[in-house]
């Protein structure tokens, strides 16, 4: 029985285009070419303080349906569209202004408009100062 090596040539052309490869990934990494040939895009950035914009809040509003909560920082609103999987289509649930709400002091009211709110903020505003003016 005779046995037989063979012995295979490789291309030196194989290790070149490697080596040649590895040292354009490596100067794209230390020269963060990747961030000018593909920038890299950010969602909505955020901070915990002194947040400005509008915000969006994926949730599940009813057992069967889901929406998204917008909430305006800068004008102090929050308004809900619900997503409706039937008709595919989204539909303004509900919307407020907070603007006056955050004055209240004591409340439980669900059925109170912004304006009746206000209207109650101004009337405790007018009592506290009545009674701040007239004591001793």
């Amino acid at each position: 029985m005779r046995t037989v090596l063979a012995r295979l040539e490789t291309s030196h052309a194989v290790w070149w285009v490697t080596a040649v490869s590895l040292a354009v990934i490596a100067a794209c990494l230390v020269f963060r070419l990747d961030a000018k040939l593909a920038p890299s895009v950010s969602a909505q950035s955020y901070s915990a303080g002194g947040a400005r914009g509008v915000f969006a809040f994926p949730a599940q509003i009813t057992k069967t349906s889901y929406g998204v909560y917008m909430v305006d920082v800068d004008t102090g609103t929050i308004w809900c569209y619900e997503y409706t999987g039937a008709t595919r289509k989204l539909r303004l649930a509900a919307a407020r202004s907070w603007r006056f709400d955050r004055y209240l002091e004591d409340l439980n009211g669900e059925d109170m408009s912004p304006s009746d709110v206000e209207q109650l903020v101004e009337q405790a505003r007018t009592a506290k100062l009545q009674a701040g003016g007239a004591g001793p």
